[in-house]
């Protein structure tokens, strides 16, 4: 079974869409200082593009985000314990996730988010290796249902 099999049940699929909106609020309000000022400023201006808009988004690449980790869960399965091994393997991880949403912003025609994104994605490693722990938990709990 791959990970993205689990997006085919539409409610399941709302409500992960849900949890991971969600785990970004959270990680989110987490931030302090002044690079968690500009992290929310960032996330400000893309909510404000429309209404859901960020539900949008996480809606549309967590099929890519899935292919993209479904390596690293698997040997995690393996292993014994998926959400230790993508925890242990925070780095590569946030690598192959930070690959779907580079490719993604490569291809928007929308220039504030080209922009927003141009100027965080230096920190955006060690924001995504934060977060691991929490989406692995969430995606576990719905490989598990």
């Amino acid at each position: 079974m791959v990970l993205s099999d689990g997006l085919a049940n539409p409610e399941k699929k709302a409500m992960l869409v849900d949890d991971c909106c969600n785990m970004i609020e959270t990680q989110l309000a987490s931030k302090s200082g002044i690079s968690g000022m500009a992290l929310k400023a960032a996330f400000g201006a893309l909510k404000g593009i429309k209404p859901g808009y960020i539900q949008g988004v996480v809606e549309q690449l967590l099929p890519q985000c899935f292919d993209a980790i479904d390596p690293i869960w698997n040997e995690g399965v393996q292993h014994g314990n998926p959400v230790e091994h993508m925890v242990s393997s925070r780095s590569r991880t946030a690598d192959a996730l930070l690959s779907v949403t580079d490719e993604r912003v490569k291809n928007s025609s929308r220039q504030i988010v080209r922009g927003t994104y141009e100027k965080l994605r230096g920190s955006a490693k060690k924001h995504v290796e934060e977060a691991v722990p929490d989406f692995a938990n969430v995606i576990d709990k719905y490989t598990k249902s």
